[in-house]
């Protein structure tokens, strides 16, 4: 099911906050948390009930290994995360071990194993017949969870946990298919806690404001931009040079306001049960350089890498040469974790290599340059004035370059295979300049905007075709690097008759265009 839906937000949504509340306001918390479960698993199982069946078989297996762990932690007298004398600790690792690599091999079975006969074939020149296997939605997101969390309750992080609420925070709907992934920490307390106080109302309004901000990020931008894209990665050939450029910068900002917005109606959804769902993006777009854009990038799995891989492997602690190791590791799993295919290796490799190579700059070559201050000395406010507009410089230009980069790389990431984001660069660079795309300009012309065209009598200009394309692409480049975010919009939300308007206007112009809304692009991850 689908949050940018009619059956979701005229149906599923009512039936599942009346229910929600309903018990909670009769004081059932166990009786809320097991209807939520059940509401998470039929807006799950709607996609396809063979996703359902996976799902609940792998609740199921998950939660015997955390009992499993959990009896032998009790029997074998660990207490404090220490082990005791008398502990079996081959025991427990095996168990851990067993557990993530049952998820592991789950995982690699329904996303990887095609593609693994597929490159056995190019390689040795076999011939193993591919299965086609159909991905189940959100498997990536929800076995990283259960691994996390299995992991956890060996390191006696977690405690022995009923099965009602570990179902429930696997299954919660609003993150379940597209993230972002959580750690019990931060979702079993609530969960534990629901019905132990009246709801915030002011809070769930917020949490409504912010679902409906995301659901304009999707259905009136992000789709906008995907329909250029999917007409500029289906005519390559015919793409000028300026063509190629605007697909490339059209699919960072569709991906951005996709994905994005998604979360951002997770969170929403979660405040209206009242239940916070961590953030996972933190405007992205404004990021310095790409260590600073992987601080506001999918937060949740760059926490999860950092913890239970890039940690394990040794962090920092054993020499610099071992943590760009380590670095371009985590970097080689994120991509192949977005896909199975050369193309999602080749886009975290890029990635990857950057990132090591602006942490070998800040820790080895800025440093060099410290002593250099354009402030100190004589020349009092005027110095100190062109310091900071230098800085201010310095930061707008090092902003546009990390998203020129980022963008670039987002071409391996979209492409179905390395040849074809290879055309698709080559056209953006060594393409023949010729007029822009007549195709390409109408995938943007959206009715609502061109109906104001209209009226403004516009719609008769030589150019007009290309005015709403560029209008567009403005708009999606302030809202992504230079205006605040919907979380922040949301934090100061002011409850005035102008700005229910607005939401209401939003909220009716989303309605209408669910019609023409594609499904969210990381279902596919």
């Amino acid at each position: 099911m689908l949050f940018n839906s009619y059956l979701f937000v005229f149906v599923f949504f009512p039936i599942c906050l009346l229910g929600y509340y309903g018990l909670r306001r009769v004081r059932r918390p166990r009786a809320a948390r097991v209807f939520l479960t059940a509401m998470s698993l039929w807006f799950y199982g709607y996609f396809n009930l063979s996703y359902l069946l996976i799902m609940v078989c792998s609740i199921g297996v998950n939660f015997g290994f955390h009992r499993l762990l959990s009896k032998a932690d009790v029997k074998e007298g660990k207490a404090g995360g220490q082990e005791t004398a008398g502990s079996s600790m081959p025991f427990r690792r095996a168990v851990m071990m067993l557990a993530v690599a049952c998820n592991l091999g789950v995982l690699f079975y329904f996303k990887y194993f095609d593609f693994f006969l597929s490159t056995v074939n190019t390689a040795f020149g076999a011939s193993f017949a591919l299965r086609g296997i159909l991905l189940p939605l959100g498997i990536s997101f929800f076995t990283f969870q259960q691994i996390s969390f299995v992991v956890d309750t060996y390191r006696g992080e977690v405690k022995n946990c009923p099965l009602d609420a570990y179902a429930l925070f696997v299954s919660f709907f609003p993150q379940l298919i597209a993230g972002p992934i959580v750690n019990h920490a931060e979702m079993l307390p609530q969960f534990e806690k629901i019905g132990e106080k009246r709801p915030d109302w002011e809070w769930v309004a917020g949490g409504f404001v912010l679902f409906v901000l995301g659901l304009a990020k999707k259905v009136l931008l992000a789709d906008t931009f995907g329909a250029g894209v999917d007409y500029g990665y289906g005519n390559i050939a015919a793409l000028g040079r300026f063509d190629a450029v605007l697909v490339i910068l059209f699919y960072a900002l569709q991906l951005y306001f996709d994905f994005s917005g998604y979360c951002d109606m997770a969170v929403g959804l979660g405040r209206m049960l009242g239940i916070e769902i961590p953030e996972n993006f933190r405007s992205p777009y404004k990021a310095v350089n790409i260590v600073d854009f992987w601080k506001r990038w999918h937060i949740t799995l760059n926490r999860f890498f950092t913890k239970y891989v890039y940690i394990p492997l040794g962090g920092n602690r054993r020499g610099e040469g071992r943590m760009y190791l380590n670095l371009l590791v985590v970097f080689f799993l994120s991509g192949l974790w977005h896909g199975a295919g050369f193309h999602f290796l080749v886009w975290g490799m890029m990635h990857g290599l950057l990132y090591v190579a602006t942490r070998f700059w800040q820790k080895r070559v800025k440093p060099l340059f410290g002593g250099v201050s354009g402030s100190g000395g004589h020349g009092g406010d005027s110095q100190k004035t062109t310091s900071g507009l230098g800085h201010k410089i310095v930061t707008v230009l090092s902003q546009i370059a990390t998203f020129l980069y980022v963008s670039v790389a987002w071409v391996y990431f979209r492409a179905a295979d390395i040849g074809q984001a290879n055309r698709l660069l080559a056209a953006a660079i060594w393409g023949e300049t010729k007029k822009l795309s007549q195709g390409l300009a109408d995938c943007f012309r959206v009715d609502e905007f061109w109906y104001v065209l209209k009226v403004l009598h516009l719609d008769s200009l030589p150019v007009s075709p290309y005015l709403l394309m560029f209008a567009i692409l403005a708009a999606g480049l302030y809202f992504s690097m230079v205006g605040k975010n919907a979380a922040e919009r949301t934090a100061r939300l002011k409850y005035r008759a102008g700005g229910a308007a607005v939401i209401a206007v939003l909220m009716v112009w989303c309605i209408l265009s669910f019609s023409g809304v594609s499904t969210f692009l990381y279902f596919n991850f």
